[in-house]
């Protein structure tokens, strides 16, 4: 039999990617060449999306000691350059978390990329006194700001009921050594910032990594961040009152995990672990019976302190994170480098959230400190995870 073997037979139609669904990658690379690593990074990111350029795409460098700031530019230009995304932003930190693996030291690079049908993206530049405005359909921001250049704490109060997360850049080397990243521009100062609109679901979560310990109590004497008296007694006394309350094995590291919760709204009779924001407990005085506390806490407050251990974070995590939904998910995630030596591994925040979405696309950095909303607004933390999910 001669002829051409192919006569007859219709050619397969070509496979057309669905621009209709939210896809989502991840992708980490590690080692001193950072534009390779980038350049491997985003392969990793960009494969599941099909060949569809991003809407989304996010970039985290950790340069390791010393900081290489022209490499650490050079790394993220590429990536921004190289796809073709719609937005793009990112940051400096001490370590990066992607592919399920965390990073505490560089050098290393993560890349995270989301097509997010239906959404409105509008990168920003935020001053120190004021968000830019905020369209009636928006879901969330994504913030990440360098702690030596940005007021954060007097910036926050002014994004209102918008739930916004992220991270202080976390690059080592001090003041000078933090970079942001937005639409191809590479800034030494200030913040920037993601408006998430449109039709998209997105979720967010702080875990605090702390459960309630001892009684709630009324703040009855107090001086800006100093606790004279809580429940009529001096605070020194409560403090000791709750740590003999646990067993004597126990009793120091109760201790040196203490922390107190103040009570976000005081018109709820009922106060669950997420109903508190947590702040660390920076001295006392024998003397006086005083407790200073890392906020101003104003005389009749509730407040109830807060117990921080590993089992207690882990679980806390599992617990905020919404159930999986159908379709595939990501996630940022934005942790302290504190809450993940007391967990005791940089994967496990990272492998938690991933899971618990079902396998979701998940990249992040460590934080200098945590932005996420607690009892409808946003506050810094620390020692915390803070997750802004996507579907």
């Amino acid at each position: 039999m001669s002829g051409d073997p192919t006569a007859g037979l219709v050619p397969a139609a070509p496979v057309v990617p669905d621009v209709g669904t939210c896809r989502f990658g991840d992708g980490l690379a590690i080692g001193p060449d950072l534009e390779g690593a980038a350049e491997v990074a985003l392969a990793q990111a960009l494969a599941p999306l099909d060949g569809i350029a991003p809407d989304l795409l996010c970039v985290f460098v950790a340069a390791g000691v010393p900081a290489r700031i022209e490499a650490v530019e050079a790394a993220a230009r590429q990536v921004m350059s190289t796809c073709g995304a719609r937005t793009t932003i990112g940051a400096t930190a001490a370590g990066v978390c992607a592919d399920g693996r965390g990073v505490d030291h560089g050098p290393a690079v993560a890349v995270w990329a989301a097509t997010l049908p239906g959404a409105r993206l509008r990168a920003f530049r935020p001053d120190a006194r004021s968000m830019p405005a905020v369209d009636g359909d928006a879901r969330a921001a994504a913030l990440f700001v360098d702690p030596h250049t940005f007021p954060l704490t007097g910036f926050l109060p002014h994004t209102g009921a918008l739930p916004v997360v992220g991270g202080l850049a976390s690059a080592r080397g001090g003041p000078g050594s933090n970079r942001l990243f937005l639409d191809g521009e590479v800034h030494a100062h200030g913040a920037v910032g993601l408006l998430v609109a449109g039709d998209v679901t997105v979720g967010t979560a702080v875990s605090q990594g702390c459960r309630p310990t001892g009684p709630p109590m009324t703040v009855t004497r107090a001086e800006r961040n100093v606790l004279y008296e809580l429940a009529g007694a001096p605070a020194l006394q409560r403090l000791s009152e709750v740590v003999s309350a646990h067993p004597l094995a126990r009793r120091r590291a109760t201790a040196r995990g203490l922390q107190l919760g103040l009570v976000v709204d005081e018109y709820v009779d009922v106060h669950p672990r997420d109903a508190f924001l947590v702040r660390g407990i920076l001295d006392a005085d024998e003397a006086t019976g005083a407790v200073v506390v890392g906020d101003v806490v104003e005389v009749g407050r509730t407040v109830r302190f807060q117990l921080r251990d590993a089992g207690t974070a882990a679980e806390d995590l599992a617990l905020l994170l919404s159930a999986p939904a159908q379709g595939p998910r990501g996630a940022l995630l934005f942790s302290c480098a504190e809450r993940r030596a007391l967990l005791g591994s940089p994967d496990r925040d990272v492998r938690a959230v991933r899971d618990r979405l079902g396998g979701a696309a998940v990249a992040g950095m460590v934080a200098a400190g945590e932005i996420g909303p607690v009892g409808g607004r946003n506050h810094l933390h620390g020692h915390s995870a803070a997750v802004l999910t996507f579907g």
